[in-house]
């Protein structure tokens, strides 16, 4: 039998990244194209797919696909459609999975947004191997997160649960966050967060710092990292800042679904003890009893060059088992199966 490959897509507003992988997690190929070259869909469809061939016909891959896997903004994986994306211009309802499918004479497409894709991944090929209850989240832009309970996904009764970046963490006060409410967790512990808290704590202080020596309206969440690694007070007690506002969340994370472990992706998750020490600290502090000691803090194994396309290939292998095992149910989430030779 030839050895099985799936496709991995991770769409994001301004790449699209793809890529082909095999059953033990091993990126054979991948490429990009502009996500936005083209305000039409289709044409967007018709130029994803001539990037996706020209990588499958230079690695002899044509009979092999059994699956593709997309990550996406706002994506709803039981319908396959993505939803008012805040960054892409394609409408309010694009029917990824099926323009796709099509595109490629049927093969299974199954969608999800990319937090959830990222969830998966870890548990196909990262730390989250063998881990049947766990919560992905991934620090960047925004706060990102994919829950996994007894194995499974959670998408709640419209494909959107598990939106944990968007716990408000500051009831009185909160600052604006991208999606409207006031006070989420993202505002605060994203790479923007700590951003906006470098601005707040260098407005409303007076002491030194080499944070002061950037516009203040240009710092970046890397410009305050730096400063705190050369031994700077003020960008030390940012990270400080962050890291306990996100143990307190991951506490209140652990009473919902007690997970074996929360496990870090992204930029900001690179921080080391900067963030992870006053992190540990607030979660242990706040924590129920019952569950202290019993929820690990670990690091993404998934390298981030590959990981978008990962975490998305890893759907492809569960659109592979839904083909050829419908679901009683048009909402029921099934497991992922990969194949091992």
């Amino acid at each position: 039998m030839s050895k099985p490959y799936v496709i991995g897509i991770d769409i994001g507003g301004t790449n699209t990244v793809f890529g082909i992988v095999d059953a033990r997690g091993h990126v054979v190929a991948s490429d990009s194209i502009k996500t936005l070259k083209n305000a039409d869909f289709d044409d967007y469809v018709s130029r994803l797919k001539e990037g996706v061939s020209r990588l499958i016909s230079a690695n002899d891959a044509e009979e092999k696909i059994q699956g593709i896997g997309i990550g996406a903004p706002n994506a709803n994986y039981y319908t396959g459609e993505i939803l008012n994306p805040p960054n892409l211009p394609w409408g309010p309802v694009i029917p990824v999975a099926e323009k796709i499918s099509n595109a490629f004479n049927g093969i299974p497409v199954a969608i999800t947004n990319d937090a959830n894709a990222a969830a998966l991944g870890e548990m196909t090929y990262g730390a989250a191997r063998g881990m049947r209850d766990f919560i992905m989240i991934t620090l960047g832009t925004g706060v990102g997160s994919g829950i996994v309970v007894n194995g499974q996904l959670v998408y709640g009764h419209d494909g959107f649960a598990g939106e944990l970046g968007h716990v408000i963490v500051k009831r009185n006060n909160g600052r604006i966050c991208g999606c409207g409410r006031t006070g989420c967790l993202e505002a605060y512990c994203s790479a923007t967060g700590v951003a906006r808290t470098a601005r707040e704590f260098l407005e409303l202080r007076t002491d030194s710092s080499e944070l002061r020596n950037f516009p203040i309206d240009e710092i970046t969440s890397k410009d305050v990292y730096d400063a705190a690694m050369s031994g700077d007070k003020v960008a030390k007690e940012i990270f400080e800042y962050t890291g306990t506002i996100l143990g307190q969340a991951f506490a209140d994370m652990v009473a919902f679904s007690s997970p074996q472990a929360i496990i870090l992706f992204g930029g900001l998750a690179k921080s080391g003890d900067l963030l992870l020490k006053p992190l540990t600290e607030a979660l242990n502090k706040s924590v129920m009893p019952v569950f202290r000691g019993k929820t690990k803090v670990i690091l993404s194994e998934l390298r981030e060059s590959d990981a978008a396309v990962l975490g998305a290939s890893a759907l492809g292998w569960e659109a592979k088992y839904r083909a050829d095992n419908p679901p009683a149910s048009p909402k029921a989430s099934l497991p992922v199966e990969v194949h091992q030779e």
